[in-house]
């Protein structure tokens, strides 16, 4: 039976292929744009051993088709222009209208940068309406990835590119919105923007396997994985608990209660993302990253692993990319009350990724609320990522990064703080947030005051419990908004004196 099932299997796959239309991948759809000043790859599939022409703007490539129905073909680089068409031509054609070269952004995370521009039920965004109102920009395009997790890499996606309306902005990421039309309006040139983003995932999904199986110390993901879905059985039975006393209480007329948010077993599944919403781009030619996450990495079983986990991430997507050290831009988590969690240690996580070359983080301290995980200010988000892509990977001679910390140094019953990028350093508000800690690693509230020095920009910490500090940390309580703020307005996030961590 098994064999009559792979004979009937491979007639009808041969079949198939024998009767094979040439075909491109969604991402290389009608009002795509393409990275400008980069090798333009195409690829795709038709029937095997046919024959392919392919001419896009003053340019000619060929291709022949493998054994397996696969093709692939490069264009030289193009300068920012368009609108361009594509046309292939062998068994069969296919074209490819109202394309424009210039330069492609990926973003991607959980819900901080899924926030679309009409906001999230109870959590709107700041003046989202006008925003809507205004996105009527021709040299934006956008690309929305449906939220899909696979077992293994995917081909393709199923979205296409689309012009940047008031229609098709709406839903789109708004802080990747905000941030292509910044860059567009900056440079000059259209940009394109792909949103491959799903909220309350974690890093673990986002990474491929080939990154977690060949470090030792990603080995914690699985641990957690298992222990995850050892509980999934119970999960399930609440979750139809809940749903069927909801349908009793709106027969009734009465209210629904608000319930825990609750994980999704493909979401939070190792790899599964990389392979549905992430693989099928790699060939793509981008520009380099924007990345918004974290959140759900600060809970108890997760965020010890994430210092190892997020740079991991980084030289992933670059490896699979394989187009050289992409800058790669993020968001430090922002400031939220969430009991349990330990939001200090991803931000501080997120800060020594910065060892990474071409990185750049924007701090969002500032900006963050109390009791919404969804801050409305995405613009202030958005707006420092664009200074940082324009520093990174523009070369802009301007100053993109927030106060980091250089070094500590003991002084009579005191840590004096040493900082990078500093010029200007003041205080936006009471100085507060600063704690220090003995050899025990006690942490206690600080007393911080800045002096400036011949040498650079310092603050003094000191606590009159702690005669000989050495240790010292800033911000680290989920909520802390921080008020360190250099010349150029960038303020100092989340940073610990220590090699790692205590907490």
């Amino acid at each position: 039976m098994l064999l009559r099932r792979w004979m009937l299997f491979s007639f009808v796959l041969a079949a198939s292929l024998a009767r094979a239309e040439i075909a491109l991948p969604s991402v290389w759809s009608d009002h795509a744009v393409l990275q400008r000043n980069a090798p333009i790859h195409l690829w795709g599939w038709a029937r095997p051993g046919a024959r392919l022409t392919l001419r896009f703007h003053a340019q000619t490539a060929e291709a022949v088709v493998d054994e397996a129905g696969e093709w692939s073909a490069w264009f030289k680089p193009e300068a920012a222009g368009g609108p361009y068409a594509l046309k292939i031509e062998g068994d069969g054609s296919l074209s490819r209208a109202d394309l424009l070269v210039g330069d492609v952004w990926l973003a991607s995370g959980q819900s901080n940068m899924e926030f679309p521009l009409r906001g999230f039920g109870g959590a709107p965004l700041n003046h989202g309406a006008q925003e809507i109102a205004a996105a009527t920009v021709p040299r934006l395009r956008l690309l929305q990835v449906p939220r899909v997790g696979a077992v293994t890499p995917q081909e393709d996606v199923k979205a296409s590119w689309t012009a940047c309306t008031p229609a098709t902005a709406e839903n789109f990421s708004a802080v990747a919105y905000f941030f292509g039309r910044a860059i567009a309006e900056k440079e000059d040139v259209p940009v394109g923007l792909i949103n491959a983003s799903w909220g309350g995932t974690l890093a673990d999904a986002w990474i491929s396997l080939n990154t977690l199986s060949s470090n030792p110390a990603l080995l914690p993901v699985f641990a957690a994985r298992a222990q995850f879905a050892a509980g999934e059985s119970r999960r399930q039975r609440l979750a139809v608990i809940e749903r069927v006393q909801d349908e009793a209480l709106r027969a009734a007329g009465k209210p629904v209660p608000l319930h825990e948010w609750k994980p999704d077993q493909v979401s939070w599944t190792p790899a599964a993302l990389y392979n549905g919403m992430i693989a099928p781009l790699t060939p793509y030619s981008i520009k380099g990253f924007l990345w918004y996450q974290g959140e759900t990495n600060s809970l108890a079983d997760r965020y010890r692993n994430y210092a190892t986990l997020f740079p991991a991430l980084i030289e992933d997507w670059r490896a699979r990319f394989a187009q050289g050290d992409l800058p790669f831009v993020y968001a430090q988590i922002s400031s939220f009350d969430a009991p349990g969690e330990h939001w200090g240690v991803i931000r501080d996580a997120q800060r020594r990724a910065l060892k990474l070359r071409a990185t750049a983080m924007a701090v969002t301290l500032d900006v963050g609320e109390e009791h919404n995980v969804h801050p409305a200010d995405k613009q202030t988000v958005a707006a420092r990522m664009a200074l940082a892509a324009r520093g990174l990977a523009y070369g802009e001679k301007i100053e993109y990064v927030s106060p980091a910390l250089r070094q500590a140094t003991g002084e009579s019953g005191a840590l004096r703080l040493w900082f990078d990028h500093a010029a200007g350093l003041h205080a936006s508000g009471a100085l507060q947030h600063f704690e220090v800690a003995g050899i025990d690693g006690h942490f206690v509230a600080a007393e911080a005051r800045i002096e400036k020095l011949a040498d650079g920009e310092t603050v003094m910490v000191s606590a009159p419990t702690v005669a000989a500090p050495v240790y010292a940390r800033y911000a680290w309580a989920n909520d802390a908004k921080g008020s360190l703020v250099n010349g150029a307005g960038l303020p100092a996030g989340t940073f610990t004196t220590e090699v790692e961590p205590r907490e």
